[in-house]
């Protein structure tokens, strides 16, 4: 019997940055979906639309233009079907004021953005692989900030 693929969801503005998320994705040979938006009001229509069988993992940009991750993210905690979805925020950014939001704002994780391809997979790699439960009985702020 077939595993269900992982659906994932990029939530990312930079067209750069979302073919390297892919391209190292892709190189992992995980058994994954990659579905890609441009901002937080795209993440938002796809979630509806997906409904039931949304994503299982959300990667957040934070500084996005039309509607920023942070105000995504809130949106997603306040809808009843997605309360349970693992968020990674993503961002380049690692100010204490943006971990401190999107820990508060109920994010899952917080990952800065590797910059090489190599770390980039391994990070993946570690994200997708571990047996997440939802709420995160162990959330504490230390635990938030994912490293590899």
């Amino acid at each position: 019997m077939e595993t269900k693929k992982m659906s994932i969801l990029l939530v990312e503005d930079d067209e750069d940055d979302r073919m390297f998320f892919a391209d190292a994705l892709e190189s992992l040979k995980l058994n994954c979906e990659l579905h890609q938006v441009p901002n937080g009001k795209s993440c938002l229509e796809f979630v509806e639309r997906a409904a039931e069988n949304g994503p299982d993992l959300i990667f957040l940009d934070l500084n996005m233009p039309t509607m920023n991750g942070a105000k995504c993210l809130e949106q997603i905690r306040q809808n009843e079907n997605m309360r349970d979805v693992m968020i990674a925020i993503y961002s380049t950014s690692d100010a204490e004021k943006d971990i401190e939001k999107t820990y508060s704002l109920g994010a899952d994780l917080y990952v800065k953005k590797p910059s090489s391809f190599k770390d980039l997979k391994s990070l993946l790699k570690k994200v997708i692989t571990t047996q997440w439960k939802r709420p995160l009985s162990t959330k504490k702020k230390e635990d938030f900030v994912f490293k590899v």
